[in-house]
């Protein structure tokens, strides 16, 4: 067994502990539970938790050494070490507070996120001139830290609108949770339909011309977006014969636009299902299991959780990384999207902190913020990366 292959396992390993480990904090809650099986399910959780933990760091030394870099060059790479790095934010949120719903939420999402980086290609392969230095390691690491441990106040907030958010009524705020709900329903569906298409061998055959030459690209989903200014190469493939706009720049462009498209789509379908079943919003059906917490204690962690992540993500996304800039490129700033992206986030989450301290935005206002923060974050992972070519787009 090679060293890629034994790397996989571990993190298969993380994975199938991680949504063990969910099953255990489900057990932690209702009425109908006594005090002491509660606080046995928490104890075996919390220690599956750490366990996958442990496995998906081993998976993350084990890939360096393959690979003879920090494992954090690729999309696949930086998005399972950022998922990873959002569950040891949530261990150390767990043993300040205890807080056993947490981990319905954390656990999941960091499992999602690590799953949908599993859709990207995972072959090693050996850095660009700019990337081999110790910079790598310093800004990556350190930016994909801060972005966790913000994430940890995105799953605060959510669970405060939870708990607070009347679903008696229709509103602005009922339309806005199920959005974001409706968000994690459809990066489950793209990994759904990743892997789906991936056990069936599907793959669809483009000859696209860029810059004066031909170059082939593959598609892994069915295509509702053709490359730009391509020819279909594989017979009998299904096609919607819908280009990709020639704006938006990249030799994959097109399969990127193609696979984001695909999210939105099964999200409305898998979302519509549940709704289906559940005969009422999403959000209605899981109030009733946290609607015991305190929301003050949430607001805490979801505080917190920004006055930690906010500083460690300054010294990585732009001091380190303007360092790093000026060595790689001579300039400390160029505006290349990914940095505009990383100026924005900060300015947000400095804003959030702003808001709070000294205009008093708590409890709801600063949930919504939390989620706010997340969707730009997210923005910056996915659509900067998939959509928008730059200097920094892993894809």
């Amino acid at each position: 067994m090679d060293l890629v292959q034994l790397s996989s396992n571990f993190l298969y390993g993380a994975f199938i502990a991680y949504l063990v480990a969910t099953m255990f904090f489900g057990a932690t809650i209702g009425n109908k539970r006594s005090a002491n099986m509660k606080s046995k399910a928490a104890k075996i959780a919390i220690s599956i938790t750490i366990i996958g933990f442990l496995s998906q760091l081993v998976f993350f030394i084990v890939r360096w050494i393959a690979s003879g870099h920090a494992p954090v060059s690729n999309m696949f790479e930086f998005i399972a070490f950022f998922g990873m790095m959002m569950v040891l934010g949530f261990i150390i949120i767990y043993f300040i507070y205890r807080e056993t719903v947490m981990g319905l939420f954390a656990l999941p999402i960091a499992t999602l996120i690590i799953g949908y980086g599993s859709m990207f290609p995972r072959e090693l392969s050996p850095l660009v001139p700019s990337l081999q230095s110790h910079w790598l390691y310093i800004h990556v690491t350190t930016v994909s830290l801060g972005e966790a441990i913000l994430s940890i106040s995105f799953i605060a907030g959510l669970i405060y609108l939870l708990i607070t958010v009347n679903q008696s009524v229709r509103s602005k705020e009922t339309f806005w949770l199920e959005f974001i709900l409706y968000s994690i329903c459809a990066t489950l569906a793209f990994i759904i339909l990743s892997t789906s298409f991936s056990v069936m061998n599907y793959e669809v055959e483009f000859t696209q011309m860029i810059d004066g030459g031909e170059r082939q690209t593959s598609y892994e989903l069915p295509t509702l977006f053709e490359p730009h200014d391509s020819e279909v190469l594989t017979e009998g493939a299904f096609t919607t014969g819908i280009e990709t706009p020639g704006w938006m720049n990249g030799a994959d462009a097109g399969r990127k636009l193609n696979s984001f498209v695909w999210s939105i789509l099964g999200g409305l379908i898998l979302y519509g299902f549940l709704r289906l079943i559940l005969r009422k919003r999403v959000g209605a059906s899981l109030q009733p299991f946290f609607i015991k917490m305190n929301p003050d204690r949430v607001d805490e962690i979801m505080y917190r959780a920004v006055s930690i992540g906010f500083p460690v993500f300054f010294l990585g996304g732009l001091v380190f990384a303007a360092i790093w800039a000026e060595q790689a490129w001579g300039r400390f700033w160029g505006w290349d999207p990914k940095e505009v992206w990383a100026l924005v986030t900060f300015l947000f989450y400095a804003a959030f902190l702003h808001l709070r301290l000294a205009r008093g935005w708590h409890g709801k206002k600063s949930a919504w913020l939390a989620v706010i923060g997340f969707a730009i974050i997210m923005i910056n992972l996915i659509v900067v990366n998939l959509v928008i070519s730059g200097l920094h787009s892993y894809a």
